[in-house]
């Protein structure tokens, strides 16, 4: 380009020297505005944009891309959101059940541990990954690639091998969890690239489906956009997946799960319309909140909602009580944490535990409250507590509940056998020289616990990453549906 406007210059300005340095200056400012498009976007790679997120090509193992990073500012340096200059406000949200809208949410700087921080949590966990992936790449250039990409965005992208170890030693990790000897079976949806509210809802009803298989429950974890010191992640409100309404009655009663009374109301608050004629069972709908949307609710497909009907093997009566249970458990509103890098939508299921449902989510006084009941139909005297009529009849309740899962072909263990099965998964992680966390109030089932082998022991309960957390604010939103995530 230069010898071509020194050759031009001399061609047009011959030997008149003022014409040749004016000519000269002419061309010389014509080729830089040429060039400036390619400086600028040079300097580019970094920001967000509508394009995923570009760097140069680097050795060792390659991580999946990641949209939405951007450089790392000091900490006087605001957070930003990419439209925080935008003259224009984003139009309010339309609520997608019934178009009713929702609040528009702008957020404040997201809380984002400092870059010190991320550095030595992915060295530990990318150390922890080598250690036990003997077959990987060597782990030195990973770690290095890793500090580059943290120094420059403040974060990094785990590789999906990374993702999926991450997110089974998380379950391997979690203390509150019986049912830890399948972890290596976890079958993870990496989801990481969605991040706006329809699809998050769409692919969570997918996880519904797959996860239930027939009634084979599936293992199974979908993991939505990470949280960037850019952009905050979405958010699940819901504690689960499916759970069920609570409604106030005139009575000063609640018609439904009481759990949610406080929840139902505030949907309903947002433009929910429950059943004409509501029941005892109503599914409530998903709500997913995000940063450039607020809180959007969705219905959830009648073809994702599996649900079995509880009857008694050997009470006739017990099936006009008109009972039923959802069959996959799928915890919707613990953040996932990895190396680091935290995962705040990251529904995941196992199966059900009899007694998570029959002693539980319909014996405890403050749920469905059935043990009078069922202990009534069964004749027993509630006046007198010696007669042991709650322990009787919270066993027929669990017996219901076990038989009806098992005559409908849906995956479901009883506490005794999960009991074994737990100290077999210890007894494994301690020939591997790993450490077990376990919360005895957690392992230890809601009846017969003493005659349970996990009873009869004590066991480290100090928290390891990775692992799933429940925030306070989280667990509001799963109650209440207050606070919002992202305020106005």
């Amino acid at each position: 380009m230069v010898l071509l406007l020194i050759g031009l210059t001399a061609f047009l300005g011959g030997t008149n020297f003022f014409a040749t340095v004016v000519l000269s200056l002419v061309l010389l400012f014509i080729a830089v505005l040429m060039c400036m498009p390619q400086l600028v976007g040079g300097e580019q790679l970094l920001t967000i944009g509508d394009r995923p997120w570009r760097k140069a090509p680097r050795g060792g193992r390659r991580a999946s891309p990641g949209p939405g990073r951007v450089q790392a500012r000091p900490p006087s340096h605001p957070v930003r959101r990419p439209d925080a200059d935008s003259a224009s406000p984003p139009a309010s949200p339309q609520c997608p059940v019934h178009g009713a809208a929702a609040e528009s949410a702008s957020a404040p700087a997201p809380h984002f541990p400092d870059t010190d921080a991320v550095r030595a949590a992915a060295e530990e966990f990318l150390e922890l990954f080598a250690s036990e992936n003997p077959r990987a790449d060597r782990i030195g250039p990973r770690i290095a690639a890793v500090m580059r990409e943290i120094d420059l965005t403040g974060t990094y992208w785990h590789t999906p091998e990374e993702l999926a170890f991450g997110a089974r030693v998380a379950w391997r990790n979690n203390a509150r969890c019986i049912g830890r000897l399948y972890w290596r079976s976890l079958q993870v949806r990496d989801l990481r690239t969605v991040g706006d509210a329809a699809s998050v809802a769409a692919h969570c009803f997918d996880h519904l489906r797959a996860a239930h298989n027939g009634g084979k429950i599936r293992p199974m974890i979908s993991i939505f956009a990470p949280e960037t010191p850019g952009k905050p992640a979405p958010r699940i409100w819901n504690e689960q997946l499916i759970r069920y309404a609570g409604y106030d009655q005139p009575d000063g009663r609640v018609l439904g799960d009481p759990r949610y009374r406080p929840f139902t109301a505030e949907l309903v608050r947002r433009g929910w319309q429950p059943p004409a004629v509501p029941g005892a069972f109503d599914v409530l709908p998903l709500v997913v909140e995000t940063v450039d949307e607020g809180p959007q609710m969705f219905q959830l497909p009648t073809h994702s909602i599996h649900e079995v009907p509880l009857e008694h093997p050997e009470l006739p009566w017990f099936a006009d009580l008109n009972l039923r249970w959802h069959a996959v458990p799928v915890i919707s509103n613990n953040r996932l944490d990895i190396g680091g890098i935290s995962y705040p939508a990251a529904p995941f299921n196992g199966w059900y535990m009899g007694t998570e449902i029959g002693a539980r989510n319909l014996g405890d006084d403050d749920r469905y409250a059935l043990v009078p009941e069922v202990a009534q139909r069964l004749g027993l005297n509630t006046a007198d507590e010696s007669t042991l009529w709650r322990d009787r009849a919270l066993v027929e309740l669990n017996r219901a509940v076990l038989h009806s899962f098992k005559s409908k072909g849906v995956s479901i263990t009883d506490h005794h056998t999960e009991s074994r099965r737990f100290l077999v998964h210890l007894e494994r992680e301690e020939r591997a020289g790993r450490r077990c966390p376990a919360d005895w109030t957690w392992i230890v089932p809601p009846m017969s616990g003493s005659q349970t082998p996990v009873f009869h022991r004590l066991y480290d309960a100090a928290d390891q990453v990775p692992n799933f957390f429940t925030d306070p604010e989280t667990t509001s939103r799963g109650l209440h549906g207050s606070p919002p995530a992202f305020r106005l």
